[in-house]
This record gives structure tokens, sequence and C-alpha cells, in this order.
């Protein structure tokens, strides 16, 4: 009787397939661009980021990226929701990565504390920003060949994008193509939480055993 081959440890912790994994993230994709729409309906006085009400009101740190100021912030966040939802299903992001990126929801405006001068904020754009580090990094992470440079891409430009809009300086900054004011150091914190929430469970997903995607080839 001929014993069965041993099982290869690549075979072993193989993900699950992309339609399965990404779904964590569709869904939450869904929930910001959603949220967004319903906070159109409400008032934003008790749910945009104030830091003096950081602490006695923390649903804020989830609730600020529902609020937007006008319906072109609003629905040009949205758009980029979905584009940021399909880089992830793209990207074959995991729950792992999703986690990283819902973790990053509160932890973008905690990171605002850090701007003082910003006494309000509403906004998407920094969880985006994060979101898009984490699925950039997935690529560079598990990937090879012309995705794994992709993800290099993405990274780039998002911290080129960062380092030009001299998040440093005031803490709003009028752009030509906006009808507000805008908030780079957002922009900042959601980039910086995104990539160490992704090198977490980088760390996590490694220990596991689980860590690439990527299946050489092997003699059997």
């Amino acid at each position: 009787m001929k014993a069965a081959p041993a099982r290869h440890p690549i075979d072993a912790a193989a993900p699950p397939s992309s339609g399965t994994a990404s779904r964590a993230w569709l869904v939450l994709a869904a929930v910001l661009a959603g949220g967004s729409l319903i906070a159109a309906l409400l008032d934003s006085r008790p749910l945009d980021w104030q830091p003096d009400l950081a602490l006695a009101q923390p649903w804020r740190w989830w609730s600020a990226a529902w609020v937007h100021w006008s319906q072109f912030h609003r629905w040009a966040n949205v758009v980029g929701t979905l584009l940021v939802a399909a880089l992830g299903w793209r990207a074959q992001c995991d729950r792992l990565d999703s986690l990283a990126w819902f973790i990053a929801w509160p932890l973008t405006h905690l990171g605002l504390l850090l701007q003082p001068a910003l006494a309000h904020y509403g906004g998407l754009s920094g969880v985006l920003h994060a979101g898009v580090v984490i699925a950039a990094l997935a690529l560079l992470d598990r990937e090879r060949g012309v995705r794994r440079a992709l993800g290099a891409a993405i990274a780039v430009a998002v911290l080129l994008k960062i380092v030009l809009e001299h998040p440093w300086q005031a803490a709003l900054q009028r752009a030509p193509d906006w009808d507000i004011a805008i908030a780079p150091a957002a922009h900042l914190s959601g980039a910086a939480v995104g990539a160490a929430c992704a090198a977490a469970m980088a760390v996590w997903r490694h220990r596991r055993g689980g860590g690439n995607r990527f299946t050489p080839s092997v003699d059997r």
C-alpha cells in the first residue's frame, strides 16, 4: 500500500479565493460610502471630528469619516471609496487587510490630535488614504512581477502626493479644484496609520504561515 504524499507547506498556507478573501474589504467600503450618504440627512455637529470632544465622545473617531462639507466633497469621496474598493478587490486584499483598514479608520482621526489647530474635520479622504496604502502594501508583500511593481508605484505616488500637499503647514489649505478647504494632515495621518496597521497584519500573517500568495513550482 502506497502512503499518501505529505502535504507541502505551501499548500497548507494557501489563501482563500480572491472572491471570498475580498468580501470583507467590499463590505467595509460599502459601510464607508453608505454612511456618508446617510450622514447627508443628519446634523453634522454631533458627528464631525472635534479634538476637544475626542475622549468624551469617542464615536466621532468613526463618524467623522461620514461628515462632508459640500455635495461635491461627499460625492468625490464616495467615488473615491468605489475606486479603493476596486483596488482592494484586484489586490486580493484578505480579511487581515480588511481588519487593518477597519482599525485604521478611527486611528486616522486620532492622529489629528497632533494638529490641534484643526478644530473641526469631516471626510473620508484620510481613511481612503489608509485603504490605498494597505492595498499597495498587500501587492508589495504578496505578489511578484508587474503586480508588485504596481504596488510600489501606488505607494510612491501616495508619498509624493502627501509631500506636495505640505501637511506640516496650515491645518486647512485651499485647493483650486475644491469648493472647501482641505486638511492634508488627515491624508498624512491616514497613510501613516494604514502603513502601520498593514505592517502589523503582515507580521501576524507571516507568523501564521500564510504570508505569501506567490507559489513557486515544486518538484513532486
